[in-house]
């Protein structure tokens, strides 16, 4: 055997025995302008936190810890130098192993998972959290999509088939739990990453006006749709107008409501931290996780709250500018991925608490207290600036094309 055939296969077995490299990692072209503004939201996410902690231990309630937020940032930062040391090739070759991982999880939560509020979404861990695989799963959607359209072009009618059904089959299976609204967020990030890889921007408005037409229909025959997913819809479609917003504060509407109100009452410069009244009642549902924006706004006002929304876009934007210098297309397909993983949350969050969406449990990145969000926003970010950094040869014809 020759050096050269046996050099080439020590290679081979040790590469997939090796996820993990920082020696690849160009560290004077890590994008640190990312990670600044990262930990500015995170830092700003603690503040807040540790406000409504202090609120609730001075009222003698018990509903947000900021020990407990900072026992998940522990286990959840780690996920973020995991992600810088993922090595590009290694995620690309293994990017259909990682989706089936989690799907399969997802397929066994029925028996392996626990229920809260009527749904078997979680898997407790002992002493740390309750893991919710469904955010986990959006990276692996987003790392088979890159895999997916590594050398698709969606140029034919027939290149749509595989990265349509593996966006479909996770969605199916988070929707059967149920969790319709989680569901939902993995359409802008597969709508999104199917633009970023050469689809024309018409046929994407097809797909959203049909799957729009779906949901109507669903909706008017409660046909796949749970009573309790109707009455949100309907509450929503109501909500519009003050006074019937207001006739429903009681019953349906009692979470809108409030966090609608939460919002009005900071005005223009805000309640001051701690200060608003919906930290100090404790009276808005999820006020630590689905409805921390609606605190936000309240207790820093209309000023400060564009200032904190504006350090959101200017991330997605630098992960997108940064995604967009990536030569090698799974690299940058899966970094662009991760971009619209951090728009959709923001999107969504803040459209549902403006009142813009149906009420759903879509968390904010940074902000939100729950520990799978804390893991796979930290762990997205590691991968995203990542693959930005790593240094290896790429081939493809995407690299020489100006």
């Amino acid at each position: 055997m020759s050096l050269t055939s046996s050099g080439r296969r020590g290679m081979g077995f040790g590469f997939l025995r090796s996820p993990f490299s920082l020696k690849g990692l160009r560290w004077f072209e890590l994008d640190w302008h990312v990670l600044a503004v990262a930990t500015a939201l995170l830092a700003l996410g603690v503040v807040f936190v540790n406000a409504m902690s202090a609120a609730d231990e001075l009222l003698e309630r018990s509903s947000v810890s900021i020990e407990d937020h900072l026992t998940k940032l522990v286990f959840a930062l780690p996920a973020l130098a995991v992600g810088l040391a993922l090595r590009p090739r290694w995620l690309r070759r293994h990017a259909w192993a990682i989706y089936t991982l989690f799907t399969s999880i997802l397929l066994l939560l029925p028996l392996i998972g626990t229920v809260r509020n009527g749904a078997r979404r979680w898997i407790h861990l002992p002493g740390l959290f309750d893991l919710q695989p469904s955010e986990l799963a959006k990276i692996a959607l987003i790392l088979a999509l890159a895999r997916v359209l590594y050398r698709n072009r969606l140029e034919r009618l027939r290149d749509w088939g595989p990265p349509l059904a593996a966006a479909l089959f996770p969605m199916a299976l988070v929707a059967k739990q149920p969790d319709l609204g989680t569901a939902m967020s993995f359409v802008p990030i597969a709508l999104g990453m199917l633009y970023l890889a050469g689809a024309k921007g018409s046929v994407i408005a097809r797909f959203l006006v049909g799957a729009v037409i779906v949901g109507v229909l669903a909706w008017q025959f409660q046909v796949g749709v749970k009573g309790y997913q109707v009455q949100r819809l309907e509450t929503w479609s109501k909500s519009f107008a003050a006074e019937d917003l207001i006739a429903a504060r009681n019953g349906p509407a009692f979470h809108a409501y409030h966090a609608r109100v939460a919002i009005g009452n900071g005005g223009v410069f805000g309640t001051g931290i701690g200060d608003g009244i919906a930290n100090r009642t404790g009276i808005l549902p999820e006020r630590d996780c689905d409805s921390v924006f609606a605190v936000v706004a309240e207790e820093l006002g209309w000023v400060m709250t564009s200032g904190v929304m504006l350090l959101y876009v200017t991330l997605i934007a630098l992960l997108l500018g940064s995604a967009s210098g990536i030569r090698d297309r799974f690299s940058r397909l899966a970094a662009g991925g991760i971009a619209m993983y951090f728009a959709a949350h923001f999107v969504i969050n803040v459209s549902v608490n403006l009142g813009l969406l149906p009420l759903t449990g879509i968390t904010l990145p940074f902000f939100s207290t729950g520990g799978s969000s804390l893991m796979t926003t930290c762990l997205a970010l590691g991968i995203a600036v990542g693959l930005a950094a790593h240094s290896e040869p790429v081939l493809d014809k995407d690299a020489f094309q100006a």
